[in-house]
């Protein structure tokens, strides 16, 4: 009998790529022939960003699919480019499917999705695929989107996810209190994306409950009370590079390794690491905030700063910033992160809070300054801080930014006091614990495993 054949499938968006194609390199270190379907943008965004230094395809079967969108359209505009991929993507996905299924030592055994690709589920169960889903977010959103049905019948939301009434919502002890308008699809910007989200999330929640396998990205031991209340998700995560002793694989830009052999050079637990994902857009002022308030520091830093982190075209940097920093700062483009963060130079992680982030920070025990953007990074922010007591957060003034005064004195915080710097290094050994031989997440991935081999 050949090994078992996988399609995967991720939302295409950085945050979503990275954890579904690590979960793809571990069914192909055990044996699983596995083919990995992204947009044609994202694809060759991918393959980019490999270019000489990775074996990736010779594991994995790396194909894409169009999305519908030109290359000159906003991939921004959140209506637009949902209502092309369901009207593109689906047709193409099924003709993939059918393509690869005419060879008979091809044919696809199973058939995984990321969560937000959930209306996915509905072409696997008409071409009678075994189905799982990756929710790649922490277990306590999850169990948030499944209580919608009973937000809306308790008035707490309305019928298209806005919310009614300022209401605190506690879906369980020890997990974080969530204020009815920061509900995370209502932290999106105006109305109309909300809307446009908040459907688009109600359908895929109904792929996802027909998937015979739903797993998260995320383990019984950081979130106990939130896979109570979803008890039929169960803990994958964290899935990281480092887990299996690899090179993460999935950025959508080139990584500049030299910032490794600048850390070499500094003392240990010494630097803050400042980075905000592949989706936080800063305006001008708040970025020369930041820029000041790591100079007020006077600590040595790593900031990755995107080409397209602000809206401004030249760059935004203070006048004579970078002259003033040039001997402790070192900025770059986009960092190989999950090496950074395991480095013994760095001290805290100045960070947007998206979801890989707060994984890759938390298994390597490094302490958060959160500086949460958009969408669930306020729910995550909530755990760092209030409940695993591994973070700080950063208040904004009066006009509604971090001033360099703010940023300066949380980092002088988080330096003076090593109770951070303890509680995440009892955090990390609850992290790693679950994927090692016996843990909840190694439990789920081999059952998963004799289920698909089967």
């Amino acid at each position: 009998m050949s090994n078992p054949h996988v399609l995967v499938i991720p939302a295409p968006a950085q945050g979503h790529v990275i954890p579904l194609l690590e979960f793809s390199q571990c069914l192909a270190n055990h044996g699983v022939r596995v083919t990995f379907v992204n947009s044609e943008y994202n694809h060759q965004r991918v393959l980019k960003s490999l270019e000489g230094k990775n074996n990736l395809e010779e594991k994995i079967r790396l194909v894409s699919i169009p999305d519908g969108m030109e290359p000159w359209e906003d991939r921004n505009d959140l209506g637009n480019k949902l209502k092309k991929i369901l009207q593109v993507m689906p047709g193409k996905l099924e003709e993939l499917i059918e393509e690869i299924n005419e060879k008979e030592d091809e044919k696809i055994d199973c058939f995984i999705a990321d969560a937000y690709m959930g209306w996915t589920m509905r072409i696997a169960e008409k071409m009678k695929l075994r189905r799982g889903v990756v929710w790649p977010s922490s277990a306590a959103s999850v169990a948030l989107c499944f209580r919608i049905p009973k937000l809306i019948d308790d008035g707490i939301i309305s019928s298209d996810g806005t919310p009614i009434r300022k209401q605190m919502i506690e879906l369980a002890p020890n997990m974080p209190v969530i204020n009815s308008a920061d509900v995370f699809w209502a932290r999106l910007g105006d109305l109309t994306r909300q809307k446009i989200f908040f459907d688009y999330l109600s359908e895929n929640m109904q792929g996802m409950r027909v998937a015979d396998f739903q797993f998260c990205n995320s383990t019984y031991d950081l979130e106990p009370a939130a896979f109570a209340v979803a008890p039929k998700v169960l803990p994958i995560g964290p899935l990281l590079a480092s887990n299996r002793l690899g090179n993460s694989t999935g950025y959508f830009w080139p990584e500049d390794s030299t910032c490794l052999e600048w850390l070499e050079q500094q003392q240990p637990n010494s630097v803050i690491y400042v980075a905000f994902g592949s989706s936080t857009v800063f305006e001008k002022i708040q970025f020369q905030e930041l820029a000041l308030g790591l100079e007020l520091s006077n600590r040595p830093f790593l900031w990755v700063v995107r080409s397209d982190i602000t809206n401004e075209a030249n760059g935004a940097c203070p006048d004579g910033f970078q002259e003033r920093v040039a001997t402790r700062g070192k900025i770059i483009g986009w960092a190989p992160q999950q090496k950074v963060l395991s480095h013994p130079s760095i001290a805290c992680f100045l960070s947007h809070c998206g979801w890989n982030s707060a994984m890759e920070g938390v298994s390597n025990g490094v302490p958060f300054l959160c500086w949460p953007y958009f969408a669930e990074q306020f729910l995550n922010e909530s755990y760092i801080c209030d409940v695993w007591k591994v973070g700080l957060k950063l208040d904004r003034s009066e006009s509604r930014i971090f001033t360099r005064e703010e940023i300066k004195n949380k980092v002088d915080q988080m330096c003076r006091d090593q109770n951070y710097k303890a509680r995440a290094l009892e955090l990390k050994e609850k992290a790693l614990s679950s994927v090692r031989e016996g843990g909840s997440s190694s439990k789920t991935f081999q059952s998963f495993l004799e289920w698909v081999k089967a």
